[in-house]
């Protein structure tokens, strides 16, 4: 793992940035309910600022979140739903509380930027019928959809216009953060090394065990007569790192399994070890280096930093500025909850 992709990772998470964008649109998929059976159909869901959110809408996105959930079988009681159902309202109303203000903004999406999207997604697929199968699960045509990419892209240029252009991230603050937070920049000790399987089947009998072992242990002994560890993983290990004579890569404590990990981390730069037996089968390791637990630099990580710093002051202005675009809305809901209907 490089040193840039590490310091991402530290700062991976939900931002209110993602949620008002096209992912988001396209589905509320973090949210998971058992499903229900006929139930009621809903005439409307709300009306703002004298658009209406359709009963269409709110039941394709409902209609989501159950398949969801019936595919990871997950369960959850009446009150979760209902939370669950006032959270696809919620953002419903806040999607065209944004995109109405985007048109107040004179804001225009070129045809060919909502194009570029619909021709990333397609990429997601190798077969134009799986892309249809996804519209028909979501219950959209292809017209449809790229309203809605419209819609998202609309709301991202709000976003950038409004607010995230606006907020600067000094030097100073990148610099409190990083000296108020060492634990978050702390790089665990890592290891690179090879291996050599040989691959030893779930519920294998004995007699296979023991085929398997035989062979490593010609493998081990080839290897004490000095031939190469690279050259013997090519032509005799059963993993798929085999092309690469063996190379894992670098990894930390907690990436392998632990009779691996706990030999791995004990060897030396250069030392092989002797037979050592994993769930998969039996192994022989080498460490080719070794990098210690350490800091990263400051000047290293503060790129990265100042960008997660300006995502989360972007994310509380969102917040403040959806929570002004309602004070000033007409928002009428008809279902604000399982089962009920207001005005």
């Amino acid at each position: 793992m490089s040193m840039k992709i590490y310091v991402r990772n530290l700062f991976a998470g939900r931002f209110i940035y993602a949620i008002i964008v096209v992912a988001l649109y396209l589905s509320l998929s973090a949210l998971t309910v058992q499903a229900e059976k006929n139930e009621p159909p809903i005439d409307k869901i709300a009306i703002v600022n004298g658009s209406v959110i359709t009963s269409e809408e709110f039941n394709r996105e409902l209609s989501r979140v159950k398949q969801r959930s019936l595919q990871q079988g997950q369960k959850i009681s009446s009150t979760q739903l209902e939370d669950i159902r006032n959270k696809i309202l919620e953002n419903l109303i806040e999607i065209e509380l944004l995109f109405q203000e985007s048109r107040n903004n004179e804001i225009k999406v070129e045809k060919e930027a909502v194009n570029s999207q619909m021709k990333i997604l397609k990429q997601k697929f190798s077969k134009d019928t799986e892309f249809k199968n996804f519209l028909s699960e979501l219950n959209l045509s292809e017209s449809a959809l790229k309203l809605k990419i419209e819609k998202g892209i609309a709301i991202q240029k709000l976003i950038e216009t409004q607010i995230a252009q606006k907020i600067k991230i000094s030097d100073k603050e990148s610099k409190v953060f990083y000296d108020t937070k060492p634990d978050l920049f702390k790089q665990p000790e890592q290891i690179k090394a090879s291996h050599i399987l040989i691959k030893v089947e779930s519920g294998a009998d004995e007699k296979k065990k023991s085929e398997a072992k035989e062979k490593i242990k010609k493998i081990k002994q080839k290897l004490n007569k000095g031939e190469d560890f690279a050259t013997l993983a090519k032509e005799f290990s059963e993993g798929p790192s085999k092309n690469n004579g063996g190379d894992l890569g670098y990894f930390q404590r907690g990436q392998m399994v632990k009779p691996f990990e706990d030999v791995a981390f004990a060897l030396k730069t250069e030392e092989v070890s002797d037979i050592v037996e994993t769930q998969f089968g039996y192994h022989i390791i080498k460490v080719v280096d070794k990098k210690p637990e350490k800091t990263i630099a400051y000047e290293n990580v503060k790129k990265d930093l100042s960008q997660h710093l300006k995502q989360e002051k972007t994310n509380q202005e969102v917040k403040i500025y959806i929570q002004k675009l309602r004070e000033k809305a007409k928002i009428e809901k008809f279902v604000t909850s399982v089962g009920t209907k207001t005005k």
